[in-house]
């Protein structure tokens, strides 16, 4: 599976200019076309104004993103990119879904949200919205750190986070498309504590040495491909495992399989993706399974 075209998601205040650029290794990996799209959210302008929705604070917002984009189109046309701009209003998860259909993107990149505990628990994630309703990968890109840019190509160094589900195996065939981008990747496994069948030290090694087992298989198969992998064990809490991880392998994204799950699950289950997009300083790329 190939990126050949890419929803780049923007408010401009954490997505600019600058991380598109960082992302234009993926033209070694066939992208040519950048599609951009700036939602208006009705509600938020209006909370934002104090007041009734107005539809010359919709037109200045319009004009606002379109002059921005027309400077970005400019340099990304001078490279040898196909541009595409959406300007729209509407709820966010369903106009970037809406956008990535009608584009047929094969990735969307979008910043971390900014919401309090108690509005996720009622309203619900975007994030976990438009990756329970889109068959396409979502990059949850975090580019910038106090120190700057994490890495200059997120792509180079990824950890990949792997459960052995049909997500993960969607994953495994996303890296091998991107193998004249990625330098190295390192493959982790977390086993639960409940996992380890026994108490006893031969009994803890005895799992470890399974998963590694796996994991080495796996890595071989990266080999082969011409992506050099390390395999890694590490055994605790799933999310903090794997970001621990991500800061030991000094990693430059997470890329994990992100099972579809109804509303329900989504909003009140645990989703070790959403957890990992909402906490981890990394860059996270969430890759649906396949559609059967």
């Amino acid at each position: 599976m190939e990126i050949k075209k890419l929803l780049f998601v923007t408010r401009f205040e954490k997505l600019r200019f600058d991380a598109l650029q960082s992302l234009m290794d993926l033209k070694k990996a066939a992208l040519n076309h950048v599609v951009f799209l700036n939602v208006i959210e009705r509600d938020k302008v209006a909370m934002r104004r104090g007041k009734g929705y107005e539809k010359s604070a919709e037109i200045r917002l319009r004009e606002k993103a379109n002059i921005r984009f027309i400077d970005w189109a400019e340099t990304l046309f001078e490279q040898g990119m196909e541009v595409g701009v959406y300007i729209v209003v509407g709820s966010f998860a369903g106009q970037v879904i809406q956008a990535a259909e009608k584009e047929s993107v094969d990735l969307i990149v979008l910043s971390p949200e900014k919401k309090g505990r108690l509005e996720q628990l009622y309203s619900g994630s975007d994030i976990t919205e438009i990756v329970r309703r889109s068959a396409t990968p979502v990059l949850v890109y975090k580019y910038l750190t106090q120190k700057g840019p994490i890495a200059d190509n997120p792509f180079e160094k990824p950890l990949l986070a792997t459960n052995w589900s049909n997500a993960n195996r969607r994953a495994i065939d996303y890296l091998k498309s991107l193998k004249t981008v990625i330098r190295k990747v390192d493959v982790v496994h977390v086993a639960s504590e409940k996992d380890l069948k026994e108490t006893s030290a031969m009994g803890i090694q005895k799992t470890r040495k399974e998963n590694r087992k796996k994991l080495e298989t796996l890595c071989d198969d990266l080999e082969d491909s011409g992506i050099t992998a390390n395999p890694h064990v590490y055994i605790g809490d799933a999310v903090s495992e794997i970001d621990k991880a991500a800061r030991e392998c000094r990693s430059s994204m997470i890329i994990a399989g992100s099972p579809r799950k109804s509303r329900w699950a989504d909003r009140w289950g645990v989703s070790i993706g959403k957890e990992l997009a909402e906490q981890s300083i990394f860059p996270v790329l969430l890759i649906p399974p396949k559609e059967e």
